[in-house]
């Protein structure tokens, strides 16, 4: 990696706002060109220290998530569930790692309405979902799932093996007809060798950063290897206050420490890659007399399309223990795109990760407060539990939104919808669950609703804010996420989704960020 820059006298073929899935995988793809590069990253290192893998550190006094605050669509001030670190929210992420579906990408009809097709089809993201499942070693097994592409290769690693409490579960479903499949996942584990493994199957993986770096995140799996590299610069600790351009051009980044420090770097292309939300704001921050309504928003469509998935936990208590530590191996897809006796989409369920004592106490804080339930009781409750996520499609509204208040704060506008597929489909896990367990419930209401739930999950898989597209008028960037409006500008994290489908958005982004750095290695050739 290169010295610390000076703003003043460095100039860089390009500049990367964010280190996450799709920013760092960007730099990654281009590290290897010998172009000068800059990563601003808000966030700093993550210290590598015993709370990693503390429950209370982690869910009960929020030790890496942000201390700031948004507000809602009545002005009620919450705090998202967001990190800000190098890396990006990958740090604590549950690794699952899919690929959207061929139908996907086309227009369907929902119950609640149409989900748009995307500029691109499933072919052409096929080849680089190939290459982002190698390059984020992803364990899967193809064909288990009824979705699955026939002629899509294999996973580059087998799946992992199912927990003696998840296996049983999982032989229950198919009692039932269902088709559990193997859940796709980014950890460095070999079941066939776990005394040389990475991975240990630990309970602490989703939702905490990993000290073992052995859960494929943008730390380990693409900043790590080009940190040393010289033209590679990563900037920690800078937040994006605005881009600045002139006509047609971006001319500048513009940042502040948390000292204070204000600096600009400039580079010849910039790449915006600091999640659907906060990138949706950056552009919106940066309106100038060229663009008065925010950067790259002839369109009026910046912060607009705002998703981030229908979802409902589901904890079933057993009567006896669960024999698993690392849950979090299967997924049921039968329902994706509906059934016989109901057309439209339902979505995904999936195993949520093991939850301890102090992760439920944190998970339910708005409900009761943590403390109040004894940590005995809250351990011994966690070690009868199975969770698992139903997950449906958010479908676009130009209403769901991201503005800024005058004093510059995010605010979320945003009412949820496609409702009645998404209870369809945690009914169905209900009573599936009520002949394997003494009794079960649903833990959340099905209405994932941002005022009343956020601290579950919040603003996870957040995307759509920054479409992309081929008509100027109904998207912000073109097919290659180029800004219509300006010749410099690219956007690569899950902003530019065009609908969200109904699995983890992360694969995508990773793969769309290979797609745009092939483009852009052409482009500064």
């Amino acid at each position: 990696m290169s010295d610390a820059p000076t703003a003043e006298t460095t100039h860089y073929d390009l500049i990367i706002i964010g280190s996450g899935a799709g920013g760092g995988t960007l730099a990654y793809a281009l590290a290897n060109t010998g172009k000068s590069i800059l990563i601003i990253e808000r966030g700093e290192e993550l210290p590598v220290e015993p709370q990693n893998w503390d429950p209370k550190a982690v869910f009960i006094d929020h030790r890496y998530r942000t201390k700031e605050q948004w507000v809602d669509k009545d002005n009620r001030p919450f705090t998202p569930n967001t990190n800000y670190w190098v890396g990006g929210n990958t740090t604590f992420y549950g690794a699952a790692l899919m690929r959207m579906k061929r139908r996907d990408f086309e227009a369907v009809e929902h119950s609640d309405g149409l989900s748009p097709a995307w500029p691109l089809d499933y072919d052409d993201y096929a080849p680089w979902y190939t290459q982002a499942e190698a390059l984020w070693q992803v364990h899967g097994q193809r064909g288990t799932d009824p979705n699955d592409q026939p002629d899509d290769p294999p996973y580059p690693f087998p799946p992992l093996i199912d927990d003696p409490g998840v296996a049983r579960l999982k032989s229950h479903f198919q009692a039932q007809g269902w088709h559990p499949s193997s859940l796709p996942l980014g950890v460095k584990r070999d079941d066939a060798k776990p005394l040389t493994s990475k991975c240990v199957r630990c309970n602490t993986c989703g939702g905490y950063p990993c000290m073992l770096k052995a859960k494929s995140d943008a730390r380990s799996i693409v900043l790590d290897p080009i940190r040393d590299l010289p033209n590679v610069t990563i900037l920690p600790g800078h937040k994006v206050l605005r881009i600045e351009s002139t006509g047609s051009s971006v001319t500048g980044v513009v940042t502040e420490t948390a000292q204070g420090t204000v600096q600009t770097f400039r580079a010849d292309l910039y790449a915006l890659a600091a999640g659907a939300a906060n990138s949706a704001a950056i552009l919106l921050q940066s309106h100038s007399a060229s663009h008065q309504d925010g950067l790259a928003n002839s369109s009026g469509l910046v912060g607009r399309n705002y998703m981030f998935h229908t979802t409902s936990a589901v904890i079933c208590i057993l009567p006896d223990r669960f024999d698993s530590s690392f849950p979090k191996t299967f997924a049921v897809n039968d329902f994706y795109f509906g059934e016989p006796d109901y057309p439209y989409p339902m979505g995904q369920i999936q195993l949520l990760e093991y939850m301890s004592g102090q992760t439920l106490e944190g998970q339910i804080s708005d409900i009761i407060p943590p403390g109040l339930v004894p940590d005995v009781l809250s351990n011994d409750l966690a070690r009868h539990m199975v969770a698992f996520l139903t997950m449906s499609e958010d479908l676009p509204r130009e209403e769901n939104r991201v503005t800024l208040t005058d004093s510059g704060q995010i605010k979320l506008t945003y009412t949820p919808n496609n409702l009645e597929a998404h209870t369809r489909l945690t009914r169905k896990l209900e009573h599936a669950l009520r002949t394997f367990s003494l009794r079960q419930h649903t833990l959340f209401e099905p209405n994932f609703r941002i005022d009343s739930l956020l601290p579950l999950y919040g603003t996870a898989h957040q995307c759509g804010t920054i479409r992309f597209g081929k008509d100027p008028s109904r998207s912000v960037l073109d097919i290659n996420c180029k800004a219509h409006d300006l010749d410099n500008l690219y956007v690569v994290d899950s902003s530019f989704f065009v609908s969200s489908s109904a699995v983890n958005p992360t694969l995508t982004i990773v793969a769309n960020a290979l797609r745009v750095g092939q483009h852009l290695a052409e482009r500064m050739r």
